[in-house]
């Protein structure tokens, strides 16, 4: 499917909610399936060079999705990127933006539309996990380069689809783990990868809770609010009338992966870029515990062994333990303790401290992005590969679906992480991909 094929495509006639949404998404399925569309490269004339900012142009940007993160992005959006339009299936919550951000940006409905404009660069895709990837995709074949928020699958086969795409169309893509580009973060993760503190003996994580099933009994049909695109909304998840309750979304494992997926996404990638795994994962997995939010052992081709068994909310949620031959690091979000506490202090020689206060001092600073999407638009006139890199992003998230698929099975499982596939087990794998 070209982007030709959605701009002018059966998506854009008159039809049932159900077909039109078997027509979109089942094309999607197949994109997702194999990544591979004839691209359409939509680039600015004016740029320096084929789809390269110059040095004294700003990036142009489109906003895909306006809710509660995306408009804390686009308000942190750097001096070099500037906002020229929003597309939002939910029109009321992106004029509310508009309005309180006192900008007078064009509001498509439909994304694949602000993709057509010849005058953006990149896109920042913040919407819900179960409604990024095609658009991620879609703007690849564009030409657009992409800031992706996390979580940045909602399965795995389709993790791999984008990153293909992603090379294929030699596109930027930078995921939302802010933490990548966090002082405090980058020289723990350095120390524990270096072998600074010796052999890694164990890795101790929080037990994030999945996602729930959806209530056997679905509730009652709700009018749709107006201005809301509820076919749209729901992406490639199953059709179901409208109720408030599923606007929740991040409860129901039709649309996500619960906090394992969520906060997960930023605290495994901690473990990934500390254990040099950025490219892998692990091979083995057991379910400690039972149910959809039981313990889990992990263990990389190393031997490090990684134990989701620390209870949710007293830990490092943006991070793990570290236990190694020479003591223990806490790793968490734009910090880091230690025992003994004399590893803690010679890190933070390493760190400037006064810029990083500097950086991440206001009210926001647990939210905050500005600096990270700074890197994103860098490497948007650089061509360099971001931080956070869609790569990094999808082996990590992988882990958390990973975590959650061995719930789900019950029983240990190996895992193949060359080939992204669980060896010669029927029933694991059907868990990688979900009918859309």
């Amino acid at each position: 499917m070209t982007h030709d094929d959605c701009r002018n495509g059966a998506a854009h006639q008159p039809a049932s909610p159900r077909a039109s949404r078997r027509k979109f998404l089942g094309a999607g399925a197949a994109l997702a399936a194999s990544a591979w569309a004839a691209p359409t490269i939509i680039r600015r004339t004016a740029l320096a060079a084929p789809g390269r900012p110059g040095a004294n142009d700003r990036i142009t940007v489109g906003a895909i999705g306006v809710g509660g993160r995306a408009s804390l992005l686009l308000q942190q959006l750097p001096e070099a990127g500037q906002i020229v339009a929003l597309a939002e299936c939910n029109l009321p919550r992106a004029e509310a933006f508009k309005a309180k951000a006192g900008g007078n940006w064009p509001i498509e409905s439909d994304y694949r539309r602000l993709l057509d404009r010849q005058d953006i660069d990149a896109v920042i895709v913040a919407t819900g996990e179960f409604q990024r990837v095609l658009p991620c995709i879609h703007a690849c074949q564009a030409g657009k380069d992409v800031y992706a928020e996390k979580p940045l699958t909602l399965y795995i086969r389709e993790g791999r689809a984008l990153a293909s795409a992603v090379r294929r169309h030699q596109r930027v893509l930078q995921v939302g783990s802010q933490q990548r580009s966090m002082a405090m973060n980058r020289v723990a993760c350095e120390l524990i990868r270096s072998g600074g503190l010796g052999k890694v003996l164990e890795v101790r994580a929080i037990n994030y809770p999945g996602a729930e099933a959806s209530p056997a009994t679905p509730p009652a049909e709700q009018p749709v609010p107006s201005g809301l695109d509820w076919n749209t909304w729901l992406n490639q998840a199953a059709w179901r009338p409208y109720h408030g309750d599923w606007m929740g979304w991040m409860r129901w494992r039709d649309f996500a992966g619960g906090e394992m997926t969520n906060w997960g996404a930023h605290g495994v990638d901690q473990i990934q870029w500390a254990l040099g795994a950025d490219n892998s994962g692990p091979v083995e997995l057991r379910p400690l515990t039972s149910g959809p939010h039981g313990q889990v052992a992990m263990k990389y081709a190393s031997g490090v062994p990684v134990n989701f068994v620390i209870d949710n909310g007293h830990g490092p949620a943006g991070g793990a333990i570290f236990i190694c031959e020479r003591g223990k690091l806490e790793i968490n979000r734009n910090k880091f303790t230690s025992n003994p506490p004399e590893i803690a202090l010679e890190l933070q020689k390493k760190v400037d401290v006064a810029e990083e206060e500097r950086k991440w001092s206001d009210s926001l600073a647990l939210w905050q992005a500005r600096w990270h999407m700074q890197d994103w638009l860098d490497c948007i006139r650089t061509r360099e590969q971001p931080v956070a890199d869609v790569e990094i992003g999808h082996r990590s998230i992988s882990v958390c679906h990973l975590a959650n698929i061995t719930r789900a099975v019950g029983r240990p499982l190996k895992w193949d992480p060359v080939r992204e596939t669980f060896p010669g087990d029927e029933e694991a794998n059907q868990h990688l991909d979900r009918p859309r």
